[in-house]
């Protein structure tokens, strides 16, 4: 596949990183008007750069347009993508144009985008991924990650191993001895010391321990129980920052919650309260120790970071935790930072360009991929593949999941029929139209698992 990637920022370059490095078949093209970042990219990756305006036509067309299959624009600029699109469709019919767009004032305008307007096949808004991510955070109490796959109906949810756990010590075959009756889970990975590993029955859960579990919405709060002493819900919660994510927080907090934002510019922090009608919005320092004190950090149930700022996000989050708030969250931009921060002192840190690459690799994948989520910052990925074709033309359809050959690394953790979600056995056969949800450690797989998903005229 021919894909040309316009920026080469931390999204841009993580995409590209992705993409090469998965599947010798995809040729990737990336512009930036930067020189540096373009010979960085070259040094460590197999691909073509072009230099310039990513927006311009002679630029585009020098990144070979007129052949591509697919064009990713994710620079800095809302506008230098929607024009990148707009060209690549008019002068170029380049197939599929992907753009993020992150300013609410083209958001909010469908008409933008419909037929006849800005050519933009999918809008990526870093923006809302991050408030829904956040979202699930604060919903599930003591949850690491938590992602929707078939529309919600399931959700694999990432909790850590402490040592009250009922399951903790024991092997994963008695999970369902602590699960009331009806309830149905799967434990679909274990992260241990940075490794994955696919649990058998046999396999014994561990203290801090990263479980991925598998179960239908709405016996999450049963199985994160059987691994963990679940916190109770949470009520109170301070948003450091008052941007697009603080505010759209906020809004789809506020009648659930008790929520404050605490916004350092004054004229933003009477515009966004104007935005809202319960939430309370302080104008300070979110790492001003006295204010926090008094707005009662101790008695805060969450704590979330979300400035543009990485260091006042690690430090005001930080504070509050030493301050005494039940739980704190980070919003991180640089990767590095990451892993430095989190599991110590920041109980959660949250990549916005790792949200963002999964949902662009999404529309990235061949064959028939409904939804796609990293897993542990990109080291692993889930898929929810759908089941398409017939038993004489899928390599899936109507073959039980003991039969099917799936590459190393990978494992299936379930389906979706319809209402229904089952968990997986290895008798259980794949229908026609069933959404199946895999666990794929090793990223270089992934061109077999949708190879595995493509219907083909006829298989034997």
């Amino acid at each position: 596949m021919q894909i040309i990637i316009l920026g080469a920022g931390q999204v841009g370059s993580s995409l590209a990183d992705s993409l090469v490095n998965e599947s010798e078949h995809n040729e990737i093209t990336v512009v930036d008007s930067d020189a540096t970042r373009l010979r960085n990219l070259r040094d460590r990756l197999d691909l073509n750069t072009v230099e310039g305006n990513a927006a311009s036509p002679t630029i585009l067309q020098a990144a070979g347009a007129e052949d591509a299959d697919m064009l990713v624009a994710v620079t800095n600029s809302d506008e230098i993508n929607m024009i990148a699109c707009q060209v690549a469709y008019l002068l170029y019919n380049t197939p599929t144009r992907i753009a993020r767009v992150r300013a609410l004032d083209y958001l909010r305008h469908d008409a933008l985008f419909a037929e006849g307007g800005i050519p933009v096949n999918v809008r990526i808004s870093p923006e809302e991924l991050v408030t829904r991510y956040v979202q699930r955070l604060i919903e599930y109490p003591g949850a690491l990650q938590v992602v929707d796959f078939a529309d919600g109906k399931v959700q694999l949810v990432a909790v850590r191993a402490y040592a009250d756990g009922p399951l903790v010590g024991h092997e994963v075959a008695r999970l369902k001895e602590q699960l009331p009756e009806g309830v149905e889970s799967r434990i679909a990975v274990i992260f241990r010391e940075g490794k994955a590993i696919f649990p058998t029955g046999k396999t014994i859960i561990r203290v801090n321990d990263t479980v991925y579990f598998l179960a239908a919405r709405k016996d999450i709060p049963h199985v994160m129980r059987a691994l963990r002493k679940v916190d109770n819900p949470a009520r109170r919660v301070i948003l450091a920052g008052g941007g697009n994510i603080g505010r759209s927080l906020a809004q789809v907090l506020e009648n659930e919650h008790y929520v404050k934002i605490i916004e350092q510019d004054g004229s933003r922090a009477r515009l966004i309260a104007q935005d809202l009608e319960k939430a309370i919005v302080l104008q300070g320092d979110c790492a001003d120790e006295e204010l926090l004190l008094d707005e009662n950090i101790d008695q805060t149930d969450v704590f979330c970071a979300i400035t543009n700022d990485d260091e006042a996000n690690i430090l005001s989050a930080m504070l509050a935790k030493r301050l005494g708030a039940r739980r704190v969250i980070a919003l991180i931009n640089r990767p590095s930072y990451v892993d430095l921060v989190e599991g110590g002192l920041v109980d959660i840190a949250i990549s916005p360009q790792q949200i963002t690459l999964g949902a662009l690799l999404r529309h990235l994948r061949r064959g028939e991929v409904a939804q796609l989520h990293s897993l542990r910052r990109g080291h692993a990925e889930a898929m929810e593949a759908v089941a398409t074709g017939t038993e004489s033309t899928s390599r899936v359809i109507g073959r039980a999941l003991e039969d099917i050959e799936l590459p190393e690394g990978v494992t299936i953790g379930g389906l979706v029929r319809g209402q229904t979600v089952k968990m997986a056995h290895h008798d259980l056969v794949i229908e026609p139209d069933d959404h199946v949800l895999l666990f794929i450690a090793d990223k270089k797989q992934v061109p077999a698992v949708e190879k595995l998903f493509q219907p083909g005229a006829t298989f034997f």
